[in-house]
C-alpha cells in the first residue's frame, strides 16, 4: 500500500492545502473548507484505486463532496473493468478532514492542516458523527496513562515516564466551556494549559514528538477526528485512547440543545455501537494491517511550516507516516505552477 500510495496521497493533502490556503486570513471558513474539499476529491479520483470515505464531510444529503460512503478514485468510474483488474484492485477505506481547524484558516492562525488516513478495507474505525473525550501522550507512557483515570493522576504517571517534574509539563486543551474544571485540575496539579480553539489533531500528533513542548492532549473533540489521530498515534507508537461521548448536559453546545442523552444512546445501537461507554485504543480505532496517515500543513504550525506562495509557484511541507515501513517523513515540496522567478531555498 505505501510503495503505491505513499507519493500520491502526499499530493492530495498538498493540493488540499494550496486550495485553502488562497483563503487564509479573509474570514470564510466555509469557502476554505470547501475549495480544499474539491481539491482533495479531485485528486483522489486520479488515483488507481477503489476508495471509500468513511469518515468525510458529514451524510450525503449534507456533504455533496466526500460525504461519508463515496467512492474514489480511477477504479469507481464506470468504464473501470477496461483498466482496473479485479485481482490487483486496491481496495481501501478513507477518513479525511480537507481543513482541519477551518476558523484557523479563515483567522490566519496556526495549527490548520489538510489530513487524511488511509487503511485496507475495514481497517479503520466508522466514528458517527459525535463527541470524543481523547487522551494523547508519548510513546514511554503508553499502556501507564489510562483515560479512566483523574487528570491530576495521569499528570504524576506522565512525569514519572519523562522523568520529568508535573510543572515542566505541557498540557493541551481546546478552550470550551465544558474543560472549566478539566483546566481547573490541570492547573491545581502543577502543571501548564496551552489553550486551543480548534485543530486538535496537531496537538495529539506532537504529542508523540520530542521537542514539541506538548506532552498531553486532553479533552472532549470531535469523534471523526480522534480516528484520524489515531491512526497516526498508532504508527508512531504514542498513547491514543478515546471514549464517545453521549451526554449533551457534558457536551455543553448548541447544536446538542434539543437532544437528550436516550436519542443518543438509540442513534450509537442503530450504527451497531452497544456499549457507548467502551473506550477504544488507537490499535482498535485504526486497527487495519496498513495504515497510513499525510497531512500539509495550511498555516503554520508545531509541526509543518504553512503554504507559501511565490510568483509562479508555492511551497508546502507535509508529514506523512506509515505503519508498514515505520517511518516519519517531512516532505519540502516546491510547486511550480507557471515560469517562476525565482525559487526560494530558506
Amino acid at each position: 500500500m505505501e510503495s503505491t500510495l505513499g507519493l500520491e496521497i502526499i499530493e492530495v493533502v498538498e493540493k488540499a492545502a494550496m486550495a485553502s490556503a488562497r483563503w487564509m486570513g479573509k474570514g470564510d471558513k466555509n469557502t476554505a473548507d470547501h475549495v480544499a474539499v474539491e481539491a482533495m476529491r479531485e485528486r483522489m479520483n486520479d488515483i488507481h484505486m477503489r476508495g471509500r470515505i468513511v469518515i468525510g464531510e458529514g451524510e450525503r444529503d449534507e456533504a455533496p463532496m466526500l460525504y461519508i460512503g463515496e467512492e474514489v478514485g480511477i477504479c469507481t468510474r464506470p468504464d473501470a473493468k477496461e483498466f482496473c483488474n479485479p485481482e490487483e484492485l486496491l481496495e481501501i477505506d478513507i477518513a479525511v478532514d480537507p481543513c482541519e481547524g477551518t476558523n484557523l484558516c479563515a483567522y490566519g492562525q496556526p495549527g490548520s492542516m489538510a489530513v487524511l488516513a488511509i487503511s485496507e478495507k475495514g481497517g479503520l474505525f466508522h466514528a458517527p458523527d459525535f463527541y470524543m473525550n481523547k487522551l494523547a501522550a508519548p510513546a514511554v507512557a503508553k499502556g501507564k496513562v489510562d483515560i479512566r483515570k483523574s487528570p491530576t493522576e495521569n499528570l504524576k504517571i506522565l512525569a514519572e515516564c519523562l522523568n520529568r517534574s508535573i510543572d515542566e509539563l505541557v498540557v493541551v486543551v481546546m478552550k470550551r466551556e465544558r474543560h472549566d474544571e478539566l483546566i481547573k485540575e490541570i492547573r491545581e496539579a502543577g502543571a501548564r494549559v496551552r489553550l486551543i480553539t480548534d485543530g486538535d489533531v496537531s496537538a495529539a500528533i506532537s504529542c508523540a514528538f520530542s521537542g514539541t513542548n506538548t506532552h498531553a492532549l486532553m479533552g472532549i473533540g470531535a469523534a471523526p477526528e480522534g480516528v484520524i489521530s489515531a491512526a497516526a498515534m498508532r504508527c508512531l507508537g504514542g498513547h491514543f485512547q478515546g471514549q464517545l461521548v453521549t451526554d449533551p448536559a457534558i457536551v455543553k453546545t448548541k447544536e446538542w440543545a434539543n437532544v437528550t442523552l436516550e436519542e443518543n444512546v438509540a442513534r450509537l445501537k442503530e450504527m451497531n455501537i452497544t456499549d457507548p461507554d467502551k473506550v477504544y485504543d488507537a490499535e482498535e480505532l485504526a486497527g487495519g494491517e496498513t495504515v497510513l496517515f499525510a497531512a500539509c500543513g495550511i498555516t503554520a504550525g508545531t509541526l509543518m511550516e504553512g503554504v507559501r506562495f511565490f510568483h509562479g509557484g508555492a511551497r508546502t511541507q507535509s508529514l506523512v507516516i506509515s505503519s508498514q515501513s515505520k517511518t516519519a517523513r517531512f516532505v519540502d515540496t516546491i510547486h511550480m505552477h507557471d515560469a517562476p522567478r525565482a525559487l526560494q531555498l530558506r
